[in-house]
């Protein structure tokens, strides 16, 4: 355990040293206030416009999570299929370009607590973005009424969703030494996860189901309408647990080489 937090440690320092930490995280907020400004405001038009119609129907069928909240994360979990390659791109690829990669592998310290290591790096970075990106939730709470619950189960989604982006970016960062190839690798696995169930009407209701169940977003879409179902939460665990097993293979096969 303490090899795992030294590992988390110099991993998470290191991303603040590097000025790619920060860009992203300023590209992610500034989106973020950018797309929520945007909502926001779309939302008081349509207040105005029901109001001026003296459309009580309209008015009611108004609601802050469903305008605002949904879209505003649907749009940040693009965002961060595009981010979190560039966050998680160096973890292995680094290491193996500039020959430090040797010296960890012949350290005494486990396969696994190396993963868990920088996993547990990546993953507090970017729960320290998602968190920060809860100034938006809190506007809203100050100016309006959000339902509280389906807020939580929304901010649960975006954290489950980024630590299996994480995950994903770990194991492609593990295959090579080529820190763009590392990325474009993620960038491709995760675009493929969201876009799976898109030919799902076209085979069979089996196949159909299958590729729903694969696609990233059918969970992540739940979870948006405040539905916390085990059924999601173990899928999103599956994805992060698969994709260490397979960095933690892939980093094993590189010690015995």
């Amino acid at each position: 355990m303490r090899n795992t937090l030294t590992i988390t440690a110099k991993e998470l320092q290191s991303y603040f040293v590097q000025p790619i930490a920060y860009v992203v995280m300023a590209v992610f907020l500034l989106l973020g206030g950018w797309f929520f400004f945007v909502l926001v405001r779309r939302f008081d038009l349509l207040i105005h416009i029901y109001s001026a119609m003296q459309n009580q129907q309209g008015l009611a069928g108004l609601n802050l999570n469903q305008a605002v909240i949904s879209p505003l994360l649907q749009d940040l979990s693009i965002v961060l299929v595009i981010l979190v390659p560039a966050i998680t791109m160096r973890s292995f690829a680094e290491e193996k370009r500039v020959g430090t990669y040797e010296l960890l592998l012949t350290a005494p310290i486990r396969t696994g607590e190396i993963v868990a290591g920088k996993f547990l790096a990546a993953a507090a970075f970017m729960l320290i973005m998602i968190a920060l990106s809860g100034i938006y939730p809190l506007i809203l709470a100050m100016f309006g009424n959000p339902e509280l619950g389906v807020l939580s189960a929304a901010w649960l989604g975006m954290s489950l969703l980024a630590l299996s982006f994480v995950s994903i970016g770990l194991f492609t960062s593990s295959l090579t030494q080529n820190q763009i190839i590392a990325a474009i690798t993620c960038f491709g696995v995760l675009l493929l996860l969201y876009v799976i169930s898109w030919p799902a009407e076209l085979g069979s209701a089996t196949l159909g189901n299958v590729l729903r169940y694969l696609a990233l977003p059918e969970h992540f879409g739940q979870m948006l309408k405040g539905v916390i179902d085990t059924t999601d939460i173990v899928y999103f665990l599956s994805v992060i647990l698969v994709a260490l097993f397979l960095t933690q293979r892939s980093v094993e096969s590189a010690r015995w080489r």
